[in-house]
């Protein structure tokens, strides 16, 4: 009788704790969707692609702060993707979650990093996709199948390595 109480209680716990998580992960969402800009739509024809590389799209986070994920939408799920850059933006095609799009205009810079949204790997790890909306600071980050091809996203943004 004990074990099954000692049973039960261990899964409450358990219960509790991904409600909660799922209850803060709900509420950052509503609480950035009140005060972040709408993202970019896709266009129906983004043009030629002139850099393309397959991966996993990490996330994106608001602002120098690597771990404040962005919960908007869909945005926040991590993907395999491919990352496409064209003659008037970079193009996100995430399998499983809606193709995300950061116009030309509006990216700063492109660096490579070390983590993003709570997301740690090696040096240079991710290539990092700086861009601003409505004068909010995002910070998207991509993992490459092949990391060789990162310089030349880097220099093709206009960004530091």
């Amino acid at each position: 009788m004990t074990r099954v109480l000692l049973s039960l209680a261990v899964f409450a716990v358990f219960a509790l704790a991904v409600y909660g998580m799922w209850h803060g992960w709900r509420a950052r969402a509503k609480r950035q969707a009140e005060a972040l800009p709408e993202f970019p739509q896709p266009p129906a024809e983004p043009g030629a692609a002139r850099l393309e590389t397959t991966g996993v799209y990490v996330g994106t986070t608001i602002g120098d702060d690597w771990q404040d994920r962005v919960a908007v939408g869909d945005v926040g799920h991590r993907a395999e993707a491919v990352l496409k850059l064209t003659d008037t933006g970079v193009l996100v095609e995430r399998t499983g979650a809606s193709a995300m799009w950061i116009p030309l205009a509006d990216v700063l810079d492109a660096r490579t990093a070390r983590g993003l949204a709570g997301k740690v790997m090696t040096a240079d790890g991710l290539l990092v996709v700086r861009w601003q909306r409505e004068g909010q600071t995002f910070d998207t980050g991509f993992r490459g199948d092949d990391k060789d091809v990162y310089e030349q996203w880097v220099q093709a943004l206009g960004g530091r390595a």
